[in-house]
């Protein structure tokens, strides 16, 4: 599903040259649990913007479901991150003036779902994470962990091929962040491919598989 060879990304920071990425090559399968771990300025940003299509490679190629996309135009990528991929972020993201429903709903109106599948879709996503009952709170309603919750539904609601979530428990209580780490263990179960940017190594043990990365380079991957 996810293949990089010999990827490298190089940013010119004043009369600097840093290299984000160096020489990365690995693979994510489809229905996997993987974490991404490292310390702040380690690359993992930069690996997650390229997975997620938000940025391209400098060196390298990127293959995603099989196909390279480092020759794709902007619009072509916008087409990914709208149709494969889910975003889950430390923030949350969420409009303040919409309530959770709304929220979950906002990008299939921009992917143009019909309103009788956005409501289905809605529904079905708040029900998986539990909040339901409470899709007409505004997220200064919520919980940061209800917040994140219907951050996680938005995204399934796209009904993504991946799921990238970065640092989602960094902005949480430890006991909400393992709820919320339940949370994602359940949809892995249920198939989900999963990618999770994280520092935490309690947290990034709690996937099936670890890559650690520092100085832009795989430094090791450990199995759960």
């Amino acid at each position: 599903m996810i293949r990089f060879e010999n990827v490298s990304k190089i940013y010119q920071v004043g009369d600097e040259t840093v290299k984000a990425l160096d020489d990365v090559s690995l693979s994510i399968e489809k229905g996997e649990f993987v974490s991404i771990i490292g310390p702040s300025g380690s690359g993992k940003s930069t690996l997650m913007n390229i997975i997620g299509c938000l940025d391209v490679a400098d060196m390298g190629q990127y293959f995603l479901d099989g196909a390279p996309i480092e020759n794709y135009s902007e619009k072509e990528l916008a087409h990914i991150r709208n149709k494969k991929i889910g975003f889950i972020f430390q923030s949350f993201n969420l409009i303040g003036t919409m309530d959770a429903a709304e929220n979950v709903e906002l990008p299939m109106i921009y992917q143009r779902v019909p309103a009788k599948e956005r409501k289905r879709r809605v529904e079905e996503a708040l029900k998986m994470v539990g909040l339901y009952e409470r899709r007409h709170h505004k997220p200064n309603q919520l919980s940061g962990g209800q917040q994140q919750r219907v951050a996680i539904a938005r995204a399934m609601a796209g009904e993504p091929s991946i799921l990238l979530a970065d640092e989602p428990t960094g902005n949480l209580d430890s006991n909400t962040g393992k709820q919320i780490m339940a949370l994602f263990r359940e949809l892995h179960e249920q198939g989900h491919t999963i990618v999770l940017i994280t520092h935490d190594p309690e947290v990034a043990a709690q996937a099936d598989r670890s890559i650690a990365i520092h100085d832009g380079k795989i430094r090791k991957e450990v199995a759960a």
